[in-house]
């Protein structure tokens, strides 16, 4: 048997009126996830638990079968895990985006979607002139960064357990004063590394480039999303299945890595549209092969929600459907083996607000003894009058893997 979860990321959102009163799925052209969901059953499933943050940290721990309320302790240890950082039972991680905050406002949670070579040159500069005790700040991609606080391993560490962060992609647009760092005996010490990164940045030499550019500059670091490292069971140890991530996204493939899954490199893979759709397909079409069951990750929905681009969104989808469903769900029909294959956002992302939204996913699976009670094209609309909605979505894994098959 063979798995397949395809997730186009924060592609789920309501009726636009650039739309004309209709989701990016309803006007997407995708005849591929239409054929599945015509052929499998469509419902919705509960990604974010009640008093959590919707991110794709905890929606995809849940959507992968591990309740976020048991086993998520941050979403910067994940993002730890994907880069191979060694954390101890007493080091904090914090992600720390490189953001635009213009006249006391968030006005870009990624800093223009900076290029590596300017990150990487920013944050050497950073570090080599502010000292940051017992701390250790790693480069990751474009504007993601992760923070290190290592002080526990002396014995007195800090902890941060009543500290509150915000991830600046959730607050685009609003004022930072009520999002800055706050609680706990540590709330002064994250928010020095903002003030002294802005300090440092004003006149930076990359940000003249910028300026002179039109491009966004890099004002702040901002940390959040700190926490511990989290101890999560392997995969293959609940499901006897040997799993790989396909994704350009170090939290989805720190996830994988948590839980013993492969990560695959795919060349020309990125978090934007300009990403090689068809690289991806043909790279997960070729792992099936050699894993039980394979995840395929594309971030660039996401991504143009949060830019309110309503369609680069609508490009990504169909994309999707035509370079990474189509090919996977021809090469499992042409395996001659038993397969099943799930497709679902992590969680809705409104191109109206450039938010994350908790609202419950659409989703389908189809393949072997899977039958929907509704043929219908893969919407929100029609998911939602589907007869099957999972309010704990760590329990989807389960139904997906072994509903209708008469073993668990």
């Amino acid at each position: 048997m063979k798995y397949v979860i395809i997730i186009p990321d924060g592609a789920a959102d309501y009726r636009l009126d650039e739309l004309n009163g209709r989701t990016p799925f309803e006007v997407a052209d995708i005849p591929h996830i239409d054929r599945l969901a015509v052929s499998g059953r469509q419902g919705t499933v509960t990604t974010t638990p009640q008093g959590m943050s919707c991110g794709s940290d905890v929606c995809t721990m849940c959507l992968l079968g591990y309740d976020p309320t048991r086993f998520h302790t941050g979403r910067a240890p994940l993002e730890a895990a994907a880069l191979g950082i060694d954390m101890t039972e007493t080091d904090w991680a914090f992600r720390a985006n490189f953001v635009t905050i213009t006249d006391g406002r968030m006005r870009d949670h990624s800093a223009g979607h900076i290029a590596d070579e300017e990150a990487h040159r920013l944050l050497a500069d950073f570090t080599a002139s502010v000292r940051l005790p017992e701390m250790s700040l790693l480069p990751g991609v474009s504007y993601r960064n992760i923070l290190i606080d290592q002080s526990g391993q002396a014995g007195n560490g800090r902890d941060y357990s009543e500290l509150l962060t915000t991830g600046p992609h959730d607050i685009p647009g609003e004022p930072i004063r009520k999002h800055l760092p706050v609680g706990g005996e540590y709330a002064d010490l994250i928010q020095g590394i903002i003030d002294d990164s802005g300090r440092l940045f004003e006149h930076h030499e990359i940000n003249l480039m910028r300026r002179e550019m039109d491009e966004p500059p890099v004002t702040h670091l901002w940390p959040w999303g700190q926490g511990k490292r989290p101890a999560i069971p392997r995969f293959d140890a609940r499901f006897g299945l040997q799993g790989a991530m396909i994704t350009a996204v170090d939290l989805l493939a720190g996830i994988g890595n948590l839980i013993g899954w492969d990560r695959l490199d795919v060349p020309g893979q990125t978090s934007y549209h300009d990403n090689d759709y068809v690289a991806t397909g043909q790279h997960g079409v070729a792992a099936l092969a050699d894993y039980d069951i394979i995840c395929l990750h594309i971030e660039a929905p996401d991504e143009a929600s949060h830019t309110a681009d309503v369609a680069t969104k609508v490009a990504a989808i169909e994309a999707i459907d035509r370079y990474v469903v189509g090919p996977v769900h021809d090469a499992l029909e042409s395996n001659n083996a038993d397969w099943r294959l799930l497709l679902l956002p992590d969680h809705y992302t409104s191109v109206a607000t450039r938010k994350h939204d908790p609202t419950p996913v659409p989703f389908l699976i189809c393949g072997k003894q899977v039958r929907g009670v509704r043929q219908c094209p893969f919407t929100e609309e029609n998911a939602n009058a589907a007869d099957l909605h999972i309010t704990h979505g760590h329990e989807l894994m389960e139904y997906f893997l072994y509903s209708g098959l008469g073993s668990v």
